[in-house]
């Protein structure tokens, strides 16, 4: 607490407890977290806690400068979501999803549409889609502003990814993404995104 780290580069174990235990009792906002060890059957869990890497030991140079570099990209003075503790993250951000066995770092840019499945969300990235117990408010909270939009009341979509746009009923909008999905604006977005987009 006196010393405030921008990172931590953190064990599994450690006399009396685990990296985990000490993770989890440090005060929010937590630093970053590098767990560096011998086993790696903790990774999954590690990215679970939003781990920014994960180094088997031995660990070399090269590997831990390439984890240290996303360090920027983090944004560690991002603003802070008071109920959650959670940072923002940024378009260069990355983070963890895992659905099932199968597992993936994803970029916050690749990330073009969400959608509500009732308490879960479906993310769309690349040519993959995972299901993730979170709800669309939560993600719309952590998610950049000036790139994300809530669309409708179950979708978020990624602006970048719109291909075309029309005019469509009482005043709302249309939007084509580019993997050919057609989503439908609320008369509020239609009218949020009107006023980004206006000169």
């Amino acid at each position: 607490e006196e010393t405030n780290p921008d990172v931590i580069l953190l064990d599994i174990n450690l006399r009396g407890e685990s990296g985990f235990d000490l993770l989890e009792a440090l005060p929010l906002p937590h630093p970053h977290v590098i767990f560096s060890t011998a086993y790696d059957e903790y990774a999954v869990r590690a990215f679970e806690v939003n781990a920014l890497d994960y180094l088997l030991k031995p660990v070399h140079p090269e590997r831990l400068a390439a984890a240290l570099e996303r360090l920027p990209s983090i944004e560690p003075d991002a603003p802070l979501d008071a109920e959650s503790g959670e940072h923002r993250l940024s378009r260069e951000s990355r983070f963890f999803v895992k659905d099932g066995d199968r597992c993936w770092f994803v970029a916050v840019k690749t990330l073009y549409l969400i959608e509500a499945e009732g308490n879960y969300s479906r993310l769309y990235f690349g040519q993959e889609q995972a299901l993730i117990y979170r709800s669309l408010s939560s993600l719309e909270k952590r998610l950049p502003a000036d790139l994300f939009l809530r669309a409708n009341r179950s979708q978020i979509i990624n602006c970048d990814y719109i291909a075309d746009l029309e005019p469509w009923f009482s005043q709302s909008l249309r939007a084509k993404l580019k993997d050919g999905t057609d989503i439908e604006f609320s008369r509020r977005a239609s009218l949020l995104f009107r006023e980004r987009m206006s000169l």
